[in-house]
Formats: structure tokens, sequence, C-alpha cells
């Protein structure tokens, strides 16, 4: 049996470096939950289906599950633990709880990312104002929540939406 490669990594996860060494088939879902603790972003489907492990890296959103740790040396990642600043939260986690956007909380950090990013990306191809319901619908059919939490998770990304604009 061939012997593991492994490959030293940075990844500046939430502000802050980690040098890592990991193997070079470790996906960056696994090095965020496994060697930094950081078990927000959830494994679900581990195929890239359900959008549960939905993270930004380098203020996109990405499939965590799908991407390897090697292939992003250097990069900026954003998980739902990062998204507050200090103990004041993310004007959509904050919108998540204030329209009860969860139920059993399992998709919920993927959800909020994956928000946050859409929304990102909205504003800077100057589509704020256009994000209507089906738009954000559309955006977000990459998460999925088993619980039909749907029509709250989209108040929740409204409001933040109409925040911003």
């Amino acid at each position: 049996m061939p012997a593991v490669q492994r490959a030293e990594v940075v990844l500046r996860v939430n502000g802050d470096e980690h040098r890592l060494t990991v193997d070079t088939r470790a996906t960056l879902l696994d090095v965020l939950r496994e060697h930094l603790g950081l078990t927000g972003s959830k494994k679900g489907c581990d195929h890239g289906q359900c959008g549960a492990c939905t993270v930004l890296l380098d203020g996109m959103r990405v499939n965590a599950c799908l991407a390897l740790a090697v292939a992003h040396d250097g990069a900026a990642i954003t998980t739902v633990e990062g998204l507050a600043d200090g103990e004041e939260l993310h004007p959509m986690q904050e919108a998540f709880l204030d329209h009860d956007a969860f139920q059993c909380g399992y998709c919920t950090p993927g959800q909020i990312c994956s928000a946050v990013g859409m929304l990102d990306e909205a504003r800077a191809r100057g589509e704020l104002d256009g994000l209507d319901d089906a738009r954000i619908r559309e955006r977000m059919s990459g998460n999925l929540c088993r619980c039909g939490a749907y029509p709250n998770i989209l108040a929740a990304v409204r409001e933040v939406a109409a925040a911003q604009r």
C-alpha cells in the first residue's frame, strides 16, 4: 500500500493563520472540523448536494466537502464561527434567530454562510435591488433544509437584503 502523501498548507480561517500538514486527499471540511475544531460547518451528504458544509472561500461560496485543502493554500476562509464580531452576531445570524429560520439546525451554518455570500455576490453585480423572492430561492437552491424551514429562511435573507439596499 502506498504511503499517505502529506503537504504543508497555510489557511487563513476566520482571520487567523494556520500552518498545517495535511493528507493531500483531505477536504477543506475535514481540515476545518478535525484539525481546527471548527464544527459549525456540517458534513451532510459529503457529495456537494446539500450545502450543509458551505463556507466562504476568498469571499465566494463553496461546498467545503468538495474542496481539497491543499488546493487552497493561502486562501481566506470564513466559517459560520467567523461571521460574528466578538459577541455581536452578523446581521444574517440575527435575522435567522429573529425569523426562527431553523428547526433542527443542522443546515443552518451552511444556509447562513451561503446567504451572506449570495448577498455579497448580488451586491458586487449591482443586483441587490432586483433580488426578489424567486431570485433568492434560486440563488439559495444549493442549500437544502430537510425540516422545511424555507419560508423563514427566505424571510431572514429578505430582511438582510433590504437592509443592505
